[in-house]
């Protein structure tokens, strides 16, 4: 892999008996864009705590610009970029003050302050506003101004965690433009998010649940690990087919809108004993076809297997 930003090798953070994050092992090449994706409560914050120098990790190792998570954080900090989903801003100080501040925390010079400061304001498209308190701004101006103060010191690693939760859609969407402009100048982003769509525009994307790495690759890779193994099914009554997932043929079963998302080993087997179900429950089937997998249909299903694992390691289903 070229040029590894971030590295982590069997990463390990508890509390008390409680494993947070659970031997991690992953790299971030430079430029990349890294999604950190998977449930809330999943370890994604605090991996990014640990990979910040904000916690000690427990066990395992990790390097952030060459520099050891465990013993470098001061190191760590000067270079690199946090935004926190609560977006770290002071509300009852105005945007200016804000940008001051943390110009102040990254020890810029007067000169080169006035210099970043002007570009944050246009990037943030906060021109003219400089003296509003943040408290009065829109969740999507908080939001590219937080981006703003978070990089003020030109960093080449950036930390997102959750940067775009609660805010709509147009301003979700013109803070990856921002993203983009970041990778495209050379810094490593790392962003967690629970976004699927977000996902889908990340080089690679790293799936976290209970603090295990379940799946690494880029969205193509896998939604291909997963082809050919998907069913979309309109029947009525809807719900009632939620059922099918009770069959041995049938693997899982998702509501996605009007339809029914299904997973199966083998599709061309499975068909005609969906039909044959349906049938058997006085259910009406519309229409069942072949689709190729979202990445949440990927999601879903990583999830599911994890579960099914644990509900058998744990005696509460049996064998197959």
């Amino acid at each position: 892999m070229p040029d590894s930003a971030i590295e982590v090798i069997d990463l390990t953070k508890r509390f008390g008996d409680f494993v947070a994050v659970s031997s991690l092992n992953f790299q971030v090449s430079s430029g990349e864009i890294f999604g950190f994706l998977g449930p809330n409560g999943a370890g994604k914050s605090t991996t990014i705590r640990m990979l910040c120098g904000i916690l000690k990790p427990s066990s395992g190792k990790g390097t952030v610009a060459g520099y050891d998570i465990a013993k470098d954080s001061e190191e760590i900090r000067k270079r690199i970029g946090y935004m926190s989903q609560r977006f770290s801003l002071y509300e009852d100080l105005t945007v200016e003050e804000n940008i001051d501040f943390f110009g102040g925390v990254y020890s810029l010079r007067k000169d080169k302050l006035a210099v970043r400061k002007s570009q944050v304001l246009e990037m943030a498209g906060l021109l003219g506003r400089e003296k509003s308190l943040v408290a009065e701004l829109s969740g999507g101006w908080k939001q590219r101004l937080a981006l703003g103060c978070a990089i003020i010191h030109q960093p080449k690693i950036v930390f997102l965690d959750e940067p775009t939760s609660g805010v709509d859609p147009i301003s979700r969407r013109n803070f990856w433009d921002l993203i983009y402009l970041l990778a495209d100048e050379g810094s490593t982003v790392l962003v967690t998010t629970h976004y699927m769509d977000e996902a889908e525009h990340c080089n690679r994307i790293c799936l976290i649940y209970r603090g295990r790495l379940i799946a690494l690759g880029t969205p193509e890779e896998l939604k291909l690990l997963h082809q050919g193994k998907l069913l979309e099914l309109e029947c009525e009554p809807l719900m009632e087919g939620l059922k099918l997932s009770e069959t041995s043929f049938v693997d899982d079963v998702a509501l996605f809108g009007a339809t029914l998302h299904l997973t199966v080993s083998d599709v061309q087997a499975a068909i005609p004993k969906i039909e044959s179900e349906l049938e058997y429950r006085n259910i009406r089937l519309l229409k069942i076809s072949i689709i190729e997998p979202t990445l949440e249909d990927v999601f879903v299903e990583l999830i599911e297997s994890e579960e099914k694992l644990s509900r058998r390691g744990s005696g509460i289903l049996p064998e197959s």
